[in-house]
């Protein structure tokens, strides 16, 4: 006899399909042991750019979580070791100038003070959240559509990265962070 379904039945991916995601976009990129394994673009200056894209991506998501965490202080605790993971990414990427491990409550202050139009915070923690959400899952779906034109490495670098970001809509909209 079959079981019933459980009344707790939630929508949207479960903590098993995410961790089956870095598998399976590793495999996507091939098991080479160096930089080859991809198409190459123009080559090494592509893979370049690409990289720097990345790291300005991760910087800019960094920029982000600053502003909900000056904005909303209630949810600092929730949002710090997401931070702090985009600032290891950006500076993975070759980043990390304006993604430092962790935000000075002057940086902080003034990122409020004065936030950019793409970090405007919502008024409440929901919005907030779900805005980071979106945020991260766009990055993560830009990133794994990026895999085919980078170099083995950086594509393996690519795939863990948005893995990593796909872990963290989940943890911003269902899980507790």
């Amino acid at each position: 006899m079959p079981f019933p379904p459980s009344p707790r039945a939630r929508s949207g991916p479960r903590r098993r399909s995410l961790l089956a995601v870095a598998p399976a976009a590793l495999a996507l990129t091939g098991c080479t042991g160096g930089d080859s394994g991809g198409p190459a673009g123009d080559g090494p200056a592509a893979a370049d750019r690409a990289r720097a894209r990345a790291a300005r991506d991760s910087e800019g998501l960094v920029e982000r979580y600053d502003a909900v965490i000056a904005a909303r202080p209630g949810l600092a605790g929730r949002l710090r070791p997401l931070r702090e993971e985009v600032a290891r990414h950006a500076k993975a990427f070759g980043g990390g100038r304006k993604a430092s491990p962790s935000p000075s409550p002057s940086a902080s202050a003034s990122s409020a003070a004065s936030p950019s139009p793409s970090a405007a915070v919502p008024g409440n923690d929901k919005d907030a959240l779900a805005g980071l959400a979106a945020a991260e899952k766009e990055l993560a779906d830009r990133r794994a559509k990026a895999l085919g034109g980078v170099p083995g490495e950086l594509a393996r670098l690519l795939a863990s990265v948005a893995a990593a970001g796909a872990a963290h809509v989940y943890l911003l909209t269902e899980g507790n962070a």
